[in-house]
């Protein structure tokens, strides 16, 4: 689809709503009209007469009366397309609606209602039309302590409050906001995931399987690693500054990214544990359990630090401020290589297992040396063996 064709959607301003438009303004998308609980119905039908695609996202998950249900979900999904058959509009139409649809409440039965109007729009008009069922969703922006269980233990434990787990072991199907928005786009193309059925129902995909359980504890880890006051709260004093898993496409990584957006913004920065002597110091930044740990160093002019060697362990380092000179020696052998390097020009030396090795901090100034080591440190098992080079 073109990105200058106006672009339909309803409940704009909602969750999923304002991840859609900020994803499609930062693509280009010039026409958004978009559509929310205070406009009128006039303009509803005018943007129908305009559009050349329709998002439907608006509707009623939490009313104060369950007839709310009927006239927030199926009601408006009902004027939408009677608005749209009007001018003759053949826009594809695209409805967000819920697995609970299959289910026998008001909140589904309502969903289910909309989906038939759908499918029956299409039948009679020509016009494609896309049904997604979606499980629960989560991600940045959604309403914590709402109708959303990762929005709400994010939130919470984020700001040191306390969460509330009735039974662990309940089953959890998730999509990520990102994902969702990903299908609608792929739907503005015709390229969508859908059953093979006369009235075929759309997914997003992946799906995220958790538990209740797994989901509460998770969150709170990420608040241990930080440390703070979410951390205090949880009994936690000093960070783990661990990270989880982050792989591309996994649930941590996406539940990791959503947990950091419910931070509060007294709280963006937090300090870290600095080891001081007269050489210097060293502090730690992260550990990750399969990409090791990442430290910073800092050395008075002068000072070595090192002389000793590793098995298994392997590490790099970069000299961020000052000038190092860092010097390697093969474990059995005399010959001690030398490299100097400095903040001027950033470059990475590799420290091989095997080889002894220190740094030397031969500027006239305090350095800085950025470290990785391949495995978080362990002090029952240091792969640490002490030898001068």
């Amino acid at each position: 689809m073109e990105k200058s064709a106006p672009i339909l959607i309803t409940g704009a301003g909602g969750f999923v709503g304002k991840n859609l438009v900020e994803t499609l303004k930062a693509a280009g998308y010039e026409h958004l009209l978009c559509f929310e609980k205070d406009d009128t119905p006039e303009t509803l039908a005018a943007y129908c007469a305009r559009a050349a695609f329709v998002v439907h996202l608006a509707g009623i998950n939490r009313p104060k009366d369950p007839s709310e249900f009927y006239s927030g979900n199926a009601g408006l999904t009902e004027t939408l397309l009677a608005d749209l058959a009007a001018v003759g509009s053949k826009a594809p139409v695209l409805v967000t609606s819920s697995t609970q649809a299959a289910l026998e409440n008001d909140y589904g039965k309502s969903k289910l209602e909309a989906e038939n109007a759908i499918f029956a729009h299409g039948e009679k008009n020509g016009s494609p039309v896309y049904v997604f069922r979606m499980e629960g969703v989560f991600g940045k922006w959604c309403r914590p302590n709402y109708n959303s269980v990762v929005a709400t233990f994010c939130y919470n434990v984020a700001n040191g409050l306390p969460i509330s787990v009735r039974d662990p072991d309940f089953s959890l199907p998730l999509v990520y906001i990102d994902d969702v928005v990903h299908c609608i786009l792929d739907a503005f193309d015709g390229k969508v995931m859908q059953e093979k059925s006369a009235r075929p129902i759309c997914h997003i995909h992946p799906v995220h399987t958790t538990t209740l359980g797994q989901l509460a504890d998770t969150i709170k880890g990420f608040a241990l690693a930080r440390g703070g006051a979410a951390a205090k709260a949880l009994g936690g004093e000093t960070p783990t500054l661990a990270v989880p898993t982050l792989a591309d496409g996994t649930f941590e990584k996406k539940l990791y990214s959503t947990y950091v957006s419910y931070l509060p913004e007294s709280d963006f920065a937090y300090p870290l544990t600095m080891h001081t002597d007269a050489r210097g110091s060293f502090t730690e930044i992260l550990r990750t359990p399969e990409r090791g740990q990442f430290s910073v160093n800092q050395i008075r002019p002068g000072v070595v630090k090192g002389n000793h060697w590793h098995n298994s362990k392997t590490e790099k380092y970069l000299v961020v401020a000052g000038t190092c000179t860092t010097r390697l020696r093969k474990v059995g052998t005399d010959e001690v290589h030398e490299i100097v390097t400095s903040g001027e020009t950033l470059t990475v030396i590799d420290i091989p297992t095997g080889y002894t090795h220190n740094i030397e901090n031969t500027g006239d100034t305090d350095a800085a040396v950025f470290m990785w080591v391949n495995e978080p440190f362990d002090p029952e098992h240091p792969d640490t063996i002490p030898l001068k080079v």
